[in-house]
């Protein structure tokens, strides 16, 4: 497999520790991923979720960034419309400034949380609709070539902190393919329309200052262990923890009744949300993803691990280098 490798972290807060001891985690891992050589590592904005600690994606980014040295990193992403296009250019273009040519900007336009959260952030329900505008806006800020006379981005402009467009639906890869810029497939939970959107993206992309050719970054989970039996139980305790995050709210299930859920109705789309999912020793995880950058037709792929603890999702980490020729993307 030649295509880049970056990772995916979602700041987990594992059983029995803090948001704190998260952010130790993440450092440890990005630190890990640099001299393995992956590409980049992308933090999530969410939002009122009790165990991932990646809501302000762009003072974690800066932790991390202060304490690495080559490693690209970025949000992936920022949730654009609960935010002003002005407030995230200054972001991005301080941690650009401090921190030159490492920095990404992945945007999407989903809140990051549920409505009465959303509701929380003063989020007008109707801002997703100006999502396009607000992309444009933000780009001008960053280029240089503002887009509301008078008003500039300091720091910011002229930073050109590279954007990419996240979708897991035929709207993202359209807007993207028309902005001419990269498009970043969320698969590793939505994986429905895949195929369809990367396609759309590739026959309708527009060449722009930022980017000659499209470019596509898939997202898939990840568990590589050392043996397939250890790879299978783990990801059978991740799909049990995304139950807990997506059914359980202020309370904890057991794995039986997790393990119930999961046969339910609403369970199904829990392992539907995992369809494409490396999982065992390292030579099955190689051939998986041999695999699935060609069927997402994928120029780099993007892995999300969810493990137990640290040292797991560590080793995964390493394994994976192991068995892959990491190419800087």
């Amino acid at each position: 497999m030649t295509v880049p490798l970056s990772i995916l972290d979602l700041a987990i807060i594992d059983e029995g520790e803090t948001a704190r001891d998260s952010f130790a985690s993440s450092l440890t891992l990005a630190q890990h991923a640099e001299k393995l050589g992956y590409t980049r590592i992308w933090y999530a904005e969410h939002h009122n979720m009790p165990t991932i600690a990646s809501s302000a994606t762009s003072v974690l980014i800066g932790y991390i960034a202060a304490h690495t040295q080559s490693i690209r990193l970025g949000a992936g992403g920022v949730m654009l419309p609960n935010h002003a296009p002005l407030t995230i250019a200054e972001q991005f273009g301080t941690l650009e400034t401090l921190f030159p040519g490492r920095i990404d900007l992945g945007l999407g336009r989903a809140p990051g949380s549920d409505q009465k959260t959303m509701r929380a952030l003063r989020r007008d329900p109707m801002s997703a609709d100006s999502f396009p505008q607000d992309v444009q806006e933000l780009q001008g800020y960053l280029t240089g070539n503002t887009l509301i006379e008078g008003i500039d981005a300091t720091p910011g402009k002229g930073t050109n902190v590279p954007l990419y467009i996240l979708g897991s639906s035929l709207f993202g890869a359209k807007l993207a393919a028309a902005l001419g810029l990269p498009y970043s497939f969320a698969s590793h939970f939505a994986p429905q329309a895949l195929q369809d959107a990367v396609a759309i993206y590739r026959r309708e992309f527009r060449p722009s200052e930022q980017l000659a050719e499209p470019y596509v970054i898939a997202g898939v989970n990840v568990i590589a262990a050392d043996t397939t039996e250890e790879a299978n139980r783990m990801f059978e305790d991740g799909q049990r923890r995304r139950v807990t995050q997506l059914f359980g709210r202020d309370r904890t299930f057991t794995d039986e009744e997790a393990d119930l859920i999961l046969e339910s109705p609403g369970g199904q789309q829990v392992k539907q949300m995992g369809r494409y999912s490396a999982v065992g020793a390292p030579a099955e995880v190689r051939g998986y993803l041999d695999w699935f950058a060609t069927h997402a037709d994928a120029d780099e792929l993007i892995v999300a691990t969810q493990t137990p603890t640290l040292e797991s999702r560590l080793r995964s980490f390493e394994l994976l280098a192991g068995v892959t020729e990491l190419a800087r993307a």
